[in-house]
């Protein structure tokens, strides 16, 4: 949610700014402005289109300067207009900022007494006008201005601030926002993401909460809130450009459902051998801990909350301990009851949802005994601030509608409930092998599964015109019916809702009739002869029904019914394998419908804010 990239360097820096934009655009954003510096003037161009307009202003008008920030909004205060979009300008100062100011309207209120007046209805301009009173305060002192304007605000925010009287001095922070320093030769670099930086270094530092840096060409000098230096070594990123560029794929969001089996290769990569599972794939994770486990609960946000859902079934069958689930903005707000040796597991692809890192930190205080989080990015929040933290590996993920992320996911919940059970004593050691094997051979039933891509864009052709659709599953495989809803209500914008199958008779059957398409996720397990009956109850009202599921006598092929044949695999792999034709069925909807597939309308790849 919006993307921030600075620069500092002895060459021109425009380039390398609209680049990083381009690489943060899947982030999400509405407006998008660049501003650099050169002999004391600044250069601002402004967009309310993509990207790709904004390099054309930039062609055009140039924007010269070795010194330079850019950034992507998302609206929060104040509509996608110009005068909205940053960066913005007061005087000598230039800023952009992610995040919310929660007091702007206080602060606005005090500024405007003393003579201050704003152009825009952002928060962000709030921010900029009392950094520009501050250094007033401070002599024209710019890093005692920052320090002392920031002491003042509430909420949270990433920033990349310069001074047009100080051409040598990048000013950057973070307090709830995800900021990184990118390290070069002679130059240096901050960005939201560090997919952004990528072309330009390869070396970063990851900015915690409350520090300030501040960046010249051949130096970083970072403090914390209390403006005392601190030191921090960069990481090297295993991440390259092929990560992040499209290949032979139309779309990214293509490219990696198409990555899934070799992303879920990755997951297990090192953590299965001869032996079984290996602890160690939790890093920091207290085996002895695990055998005085009494409750778990599991917090996270839209698709990672449905894998927590998925989650619950496996743990509760494999552990024997009671887990539950919760939506984190819903869990950040209300009283929780915490039970004695608890473990508090949060989801999260990017480890800076907001929400979730709130929550996590709400369960610290709370008396939780450990924290875990299942998370895609090293040296995000999430990752620093948990007590055992479970990698996905699933690589980057630049497509807003998550996939390969989500499947990862599922697994490192599958392995760590395996782990604990184990670990318990809960399974029996040939059950853990059998179980180990099975998953062994989930890469190659993923290409498998992959196979019905041809099937799946041919069914999705007559969701055509639809604006409303229902996913039904029983057991485990309703929250697979809520992802499939949510995917193809993300990317195509047909109305779609997930149900469990039970459910249907209790208000959904409502709805059926022969313009509403019935997508119903139907492997052979335990539950098929009670979905079968949940099927028929459609079928007699005329629904449209497109069954996924194992091929079986018990379902009719007729024009009402579509089915499409999905390998038959092992049951505790069934909820992975089965959200794979669900986003290629929103995948090919999107494509019918004419949608943005990988930055659809008013949505956010890393939600930062509440």
């Amino acid at each position: 949610m919006c993307g921030i990239v600075g620069a500092i360097a002895q060459r021109q820096v425009a380039p390398i700014l609209l680049e990083g934009l381009s690489r943060l655009e899947y982030r999400g954003y509405d407006s998008a402005g660049v501003c650099t510096l050169a002999e004391g003037q600044f250069y601002v161009e402004k967009t309310i289109a993509k990207v790709e307009s904004l390099k054309e202003q930039v062609a055009t008008h140039h924007c010269p300067g070795t010194l330079g920030i850019a950034h992507t909004r998302w609206a929060t205060h104040g509509g996608a207009t110009l005068v909205n979009a940053h960066p913005h300008l007061h005087e000598n100062l230039a800023l952009v900022h992610n995040g919310i100011i929660e007091n702007f309207d206080t602060l606005k209120a005090e500024l405007i007494k003393v003579g201050y007046s704003f152009k825009s209805q952002t928060d962000t301009e709030v921010l900029l006008c009392l950094i520009h009173k501050c250094q007033q305060e401070t002599a024209g002192d710019l890093q005692a201005a920052l320090f002392k304007a920031l002491a003042q605000v509430r909420g949270s925010y990433a920033i990349a601030l310069i001074d047009r009287n100080h051409p040598d001095r990048l000013y950057a922070a973070r307090q709830g926002a995800p900021l990184v320093v990118g390290v070069g030769i002679e130059e240096n670099f901050i960005a939201s993401d560090v997919l952004a930086l990528l072309p330009v270094t390869h070396r970063f530092i990851y900015l915690d909460d409350g520090e300030v840096v501040c960046l010249g060409a051949s130096r970083i000098e970072i403090f914390d809130a209390q403006g005392q230096p601190v030191h921090k070594d960069s990481v090297e990123s295993p991440l390259d450009l092929e990560s992040i560029s499209k290949g032979q794929y139309r779309h990214f969001m293509q490219k990696e459902i198409f990555e899934q089996p070799q992303a879920l290769a990755n997951t297990l990569m090192g953590r299965l051998s001869d032996a079984g599972l290996n602890p160690e794939a939790i890093q920091g994770l207290d085996a002895a801990f695990l055998n005085q486990l009494e409750q778990i609960k599991i917090v996270a946000c839209g698709t990672s909350y449905h894998a927590g859902l998925v989650g619950k079934y496996w743990l509760e069958e494999l552990t024997g301990i009671t887990t539950s689930v919760e939506i984190a903005s819903e869990y950040r707000y209300r009283k929780a009851v915490v039970r004695p040796h608890s473990l508090f597991i949060t989801i999260s692809q990017s480890g800076e949802t907001a929400d979730t890192l709130a929550s996590l930190r709400l369960a610290k205080a709370q008396g939780y005994s450990k924290t875990l989080c299942i998370c895609n990015v090293n040296g995000s929040s999430l990752v620093r601030e948990s007590d055992y933290v479970f990698f996905t590996r699933a690589g980057s993920e630049i497509g807003v509608a998550s996939t390969k992320a989500f499947t990862t996911q599922l697994l490192c919940l599958l392995l760590l409930a395996i782990l604990i059970g184990k670990q318990r004593q809960y399974l029996k050691e040939s059950t853990v092998s059998a179980l180990l094997k099975e998953i062994a051979t989930l890469p190659e039933l993923t290409k498998q599964v992959l196979t019905c891509d041809e099937q799946v864009s041919a069914l999705a052709e007559q969701f055509a015109g639809k604006h409303h659709c229902l996913f039904l599953g029983r057991g485990i495989m309703y929250p697979i019916a809520l992802e499939g809803a949510l995917k193809l209500k993300e990317i195509s914008y047909i109305h779609a809702e997930g149900y469990a199958a039970g459910e249907l008779k209790h208000g959904p059957i409502a709805l059926i009739d022969q313009d509403m398409p019935v997508v119903v996720v139907a492997p052979d397990n335990a539950l098929i002869g009670k979905l079968v009956s949940n099927i028929e109850e459609v079928r007699a009202r005329g629904g449209r029904l497109y069954i996924f599921g194992t091929p079986q006598e018990v379902f009719q092929h007729d024009e009402q019914t579509k089915f499409v044949s999905i390998i038959n695999a092992p049951e505790v792999l069934q909820p992975i394998l089965y959200t794979i034709p669900l986003q290629l069925l929103a995948y090919h909807c999107a494509l019918i419908n004419g949608t943005d597939v990988d930055q659809p309308r008013n949505l956010a790849k890393s939600v930062t804010v509440e």
